[in-house]
């Protein structure tokens, strides 16, 4: 029809260490592409938390726990920030290329304030068991916005609610259970929670 809106993509995110689960739905609520990506390969997946830690006396009688120093630490969370740069930036196109709609935003989940150096994330208590979570968003939202898509970020306990309402629903369950049903296992709570994320934000 002569002026209708193209049909176009969002892709809900949820995280989990260096893993992204990636639920790709259109503005008609149409669920195209589930998936799960590691953005980074053969590399320690806590930097900060772990070898940062390690580093400055912190969790050193844990059996995991070894000797680093802390340049050596700071060094290593370079290299996976880099590697997991590289990575958002290869899966987001391998999505792009086989999601049958264009993809005009992504919604990942809000990051917390963090000092600005991974020198001070380590040194910080409450910083050094989130950094590399938030790195990981960050280099998801990056990729995302190099290829122009919009990045919105979500909170997790209020996505459902604000899912609904983008929906015009009192609640977003029972579409999420559809997608389910439709898609079959694996559909679990990361699942439903990218699909929700990426439900409410189809309509903008």
């Amino acid at each position: 029809m002569p002026g209708a809106r193209e049909r176009s993509a969002v892709v809900g995110a949820v995280e989990n260490a260096n893993t992204m689960v990636l639920v790709t739905v259109a503005t008609d609520a149409e669920l195209l592409d589930r998936r799960q990506v590691a953005l980074t390969e053969g590399l320690p997946t806590h930097p900060h938390h772990h070898e940062g830690s390690w580093a400055v006396g912190r969790y050193l009688d844990s059996p995991w726990a070894r000797p680093i120093s802390l340049a050596e630490a700071l060094g290593l969370v370079e290299r996976v920030r880099e590697a997991a740069a590289r990575g958002a930036r290869a899966c987001l196109e391998s999505l792009a290329a086989e999601v049958s709609a264009p993809i005009v935003r992504l919604a990942i989940r809000a990051c917390p304030s963090l000092p600005e150096t991974a020198e001070a994330c380590i040194a910080d208590a409450r910083a050094q068991t989130v950094a590399d979570s938030v790195m990981y968003r960050r280099a998801l939202a990056d990729a995302a916005r190099a290829r122009g898509w919009d990045v919105r970020w979500y909170d997790r306990e209020r996505v459902p609610r604000d899912a609904a309402a983008a929906q015009g629903r009192d609640e977003i369950e029972s579409v999420l259970r559809s997608m389910g049903r439709a898609a079959g296992p694996p559909w679990q709570a990361k699942h439903k929670l990218a699909a929700a994320a990426a439900l409410a934000f189809v309509g903008e």
